[in-house]
């Protein structure tokens, strides 16, 4: 029987970070460039007004992105990746580079 202890490793906290529909699609293209929440939502057709806010929110809790309100008007609010956003970003980049072989390791299983 397994013990529940905390996640010792990180990987539950690393994905809980990345967990959402939308997310690993803000920080790549924050990685890009800071970007305006409607351009973001140009960015990525299907998303709601109200998960964009949410999902960018928890990424800001996460200390993953930054938002910085300009004093204008009309207010002006960016958003922006922070290092530990980039160091994230690194690693999903490698996860998905993993799921590319996975893909490709499952079709040819299959022709065989």
């Amino acid at each position: 029987m397994r013990r529940k202890e905390p996640d010792s490793c990180g990987f539950a906290a690393a994905l809980q970070a990345i967990g959402g529909k939308w997310k690993t699609s803000l920080l790549w293209e924050l990685h890009l460039r800071p970007y305006r929440f409607a351009e973001l939502r140009r960015l990525l057709p299907g998303v709601s007004e109200k998960v964009l806010t949410q999902q960018l929110r928890q990424m800001e809790a996460d200390g993953l992105i930054s938002r910085r309100a300009h004093d204008e008007v009309p207010p002006r609010v960016e958003y922006s990746i922070t290092p530990l956003g980039f160091s994230l970003n690194d690693a999903v980049t490698v996860m998905s580079a993993w799921g590319k072989h996975h893909e490709t390791w499952k079709s040819r299983r299959k022709a065989a």
